[in-house]
């Protein structure tokens, strides 16, 4: 029984050539929506319990230019994607949008690519209409990156896309 663990360990934690059964390869290539969205071969992809920056939405960088919010996590998102090689899985299906967890390849290990993009500071965990976050182990990440003031958390203007989506959704009227 310990040699079949030792094997599956290997076979596990080994180079990922193909995506295993029930789960795809992330190609670079496909086209960007965000830091966590994409479309490929027409449909349409989300990184469960991420949020990125929205595009449209600034700060200002250390020599103080301003700079796209949301390009910046399409710019990391798309620097992970052909650096690691993530393979995803579906997890749910709403609104015509699959809902994906995706894990990266770096070195021997495989990392959630979520928790990648969120611990790098260029993506922030997801809130449900309620305020609470998707994924509680994202929420954690992001408080740490924010402590460490990691990628886009290191400029003092940069707002949770929590915040602006919320302040947005108060203005829009709603539907009875």
């Amino acid at each position: 029984m310990r040699s079949l663990a030792v094997v599956l360990a290997a076979v596990i934690s080994g180079p990922v050539a193909a995506a295993p059964a029930g789960y795809f390869n992330l190609r670079p290539g496909v086209a960007l929506e965000s830091g966590d969205s994409w479309t490929d071969a027409g449909a349409r992809y989300h990184l469960y319990g991420v949020q990125s920056c929205l595009r449209g939405t600034y700060y200002a960088d250390s020599s103080g230019r301003r700079k796209d919010c949301g390009e910046a996590s399409l710019a990391v998102m798309a620097a992970f994607i052909a650096d690691t090689k993530p393979v995803c899985s579906p997890i749910a299906t709403i609104a015509k949008v699959t809902h994906v967890v995706c894990y990266a390849t770096v070195g021997a290990d495989q990392l959630d690519l979520g928790n990648l993009m969120i611990t790098s500071g260029y993506a922030f965990a997801a809130l449900q209409a309620d305020g609470l976050p998707y994924s509680p182990a994202y929420a954690v990440a992001e408080q740490v990156a924010r402590e460490k003031r990691a990628g886009l958390w290191q400029f003092k203007d940069v707002q949770h896309p929590a915040i602006l989506l919320g302040r947005a959704a108060a203005r829009s009227p709603t539907v009875q």
